[in-house]
């Protein structure tokens, strides 16, 4: 059914408005989006202190999110299948981690990958659609489950690591919705990241100049997350979904590596 205001007329989202005066296609989530992200940041960031059973909670949630948003922002639903096949790869590689232990972190992770993008290519050459939609389907299952599955790495990054870069990536996802201009926004998203970083590192005797390098590089990985999220036009419910999980998504094989080193 199309929306309707009281007198009849069509009322068009914001994304058809912008599309229909051929607007930029860069629709940034906003600030209600930035504030789930903010809260679901602090779910990750409570978890990882508590133990890793907590975190994992709000990491399901957080692979959840990303599969279903990846699909959306591709222009593609329905598509419980690919979904469900990108969300099932995300459970069997946290599975895979819990079982092999953090020092096997990369193995079990890539070897999940390996074999999910040979399920996705099987099912794709199973499929009976036309040669162009099995391809855009491949990629979006491809890096939809690409995506869910490197999330695991915030089950193998130290735990301290995890509670300063979810922290940072929060506030630097807030401070990018305030309204400013583009540049200025950027650098205070990048400044406040690395403050909240080191701040949050601080607290935890990780040290504030090693907090503030992983508050800077999960601002920025943040930051590209939120861009993609806004690629073309999108809708409300990418903004919810690709544009609240993105952020966080992205900056978890950063906080992986550089807490391996810092910590």
């Amino acid at each position: 059914m199309v929306p309707t205001t009281g007198r009849g007329a069509v009322r068009l989202t914001a994304a058809q408005r912008a599309r229909a005066e051929g607007r930029s296609p860069i629709i940034p989530p906003g600030i209600q989006p930035a504030a789930v992200t903010a809260g679901l940041s602090l779910l990750l960031a409570v978890g990882a202190a508590i133990h890793t059973s907590a975190l994992l909670v709000p990491l399901v949630l957080l692979q959840a999110v990303t599969a279903a948003g990846w699909f959306r922002l591709n222009g593609m639903w329905p598509a419980r299948q690919g979904i469900a096949l990108a969300f099932a790869g995300a459970l069997v590689s946290d599975a895979a981690l819990l079982a092999a232990g953090r020092e096997n972190a990369p193995t079990a992770i890539l070897g999940t990958l390996g074999v999910w993008v040979l399920i996705g290519i099987v099912l794709t050459l199973r499929s009976r659609a036309s040669s162009d939609e099995r391809m855009s389907g491949l990629m979006a299952t491809v890096v939809s489950a690409a995506l869910a599955i490197l999330a695991t790495a915030y089950l193998a990054a130290p735990d301290k690591a995890v509670v300063a870069g979810v922290c940072a990536v929060a506030a630097a996802t807030v401070v990018r919705a305030l309204p400013a201009r583009g540049p200025v926004s950027v650098a205070a998203s990048l400044l406040a990241g690395g403050a909240v970083g080191a701040a949050t590192a601080g607290m935890l005797s990780l040290g504030a100049a090693d907090g503030g390098v992983l508050g800077v590089s999960a601002a920025v990985l943040a930051l590209i997350g939120l861009r993609v999220a806004s690629y073309d036009y999108p809708s409300r419910f990418v903004h919810f979904t690709a544009g609240v999980a993105l952020p966080l998504t992205a900056a978890a094989p950063a906080l992986y590596v550089l807490g391996r080193v810092l910590v």
